[in-house]
């Protein structure tokens, strides 16, 4: 999927670098945090609640609430508002509050 929400119009960006998000590539760009990333590529849910599987994703965007958790290889459970992108790093969805 392109990155169809991204502006780009009189942006400086650092260097451009993938990772995997639930095995899909996703562009990022140094400086970037991981849910800054999803949102651009057009993915608005990062985890599901457990009991009803009801989507939660980006919402206070200054690390407060924990709707945007999800699992990092390596790192565990991670705020994606707060937590950079990183070259080849592999996030999934998380179903609950952990992996």
């Amino acid at each position: 999927m392109p990155d169809i929400h991204r502006l780009d119009t009189g942006l400086d960006r650092g260097e451009a670098f993938e990772f995997l998000a639930d095995g899909v590539s996703v562009r990022a760009f140094a400086g970037e945090t991981i849910a800054a990333a999803l949102l651009a590529h057009g993915r608005r849910t990062l985890r599901l609640t457990a009991k009803a599987g009801a989507p939660r994703g980006y919402y206070c965007g200054m690390g407060v609430c924990w709707d945007c958790a999800m699992w990092v290889e390596g790192e565990g459970t991670v705020q994606a508002c707060r937590t950079p992108a990183t070259p080849g790093m592999k996030v999934s969805t998380l179903q609950g509050a952990k992996a």
